[in-house]
């Protein structure tokens, strides 16, 4: 009898470490992410996936607020390490190639922040636009004009990125996967040379 509540004890303290180190809380303040996420939506966050693979373009991340490093920001990823980024006209451009999004607010057109970089952006430029540094990502709210994030402060370290966003649990009504829709590439440049 109790070598068995041992057991059960140990399973239970397993498992609690197990969710605590692995999944992560997140109540949505805010509108920056809507239509994806909204404000008062709680979603699951897996704190574990980036310590097997690194941040892939269209995954909805948590980050530390570049301001103040108690809170929390949630952003997709839009840009990658070693690729050109180019906004313009509210189009995102990767390489040269118009970055295709479904999950935007077609209701809203994006008007605010819509060219990137701007006069005096640090950094290295060229025809195709800002080339992001290594460990470096470009992230936005889908929600463009709503949104403080890479337009506004920079492309984020991978060290401030601390989970990836995962099951919106509540209202119950939108329980579901939070990245289904990803980002493509155009299949050539969309530049005009």
């Amino acid at each position: 009898m109790l070598s068995e509540l041992v057991q059960v004890g140990l399973l239970a303290l397993v498992l609690f470490l197990v969710i605590h180190l692995a999944v992560q809380p997140v109540r949505v303040i805010g509108s920056s992410m809507y239509p994806t996420v909204s404000g008062q939506n709680y979603m699951i966050a897996t704190t574990i996936d980036y310590r097997f693979h690194v941040p892939q373009r269209g995954d909805i991340v948590v980050l530390r607020d570049p301001y103040d490093a108690s809170l929390d920001f949630i952003k997709r990823v839009i840009a990658l390490p070693g690729e050109h980024l180019l906004i313009r006209g509210g189009h995102v451009y990767i390489n040269g190639r118009l970055l295709t999004e479904p999950y935007l607010n077609n209701q809203e057109p994006w008007t605010v922040n819509a060219d990137w970089p701007t006069q005096g952006t640090p950094g290295s430029q060229g025809p195709d636009g800002y080339l992001l540094p290594a460990s470096r990502y470009f992230v936005m709210g889908d929600n463009r004009n709503h949104s403080s994030d890479s337009r506004a402060f920079g492309p984020i370290t991978r060290s401030s990125i601390e989970a990836r966003g995962w099951v919106r649990v509540l209202p119950i009504s939108e329980l579901g996967m939070i990245d289904r829709e990803k980002p493509s590439l155009a299949p050539t440049s969309s530049l005009a040379a």
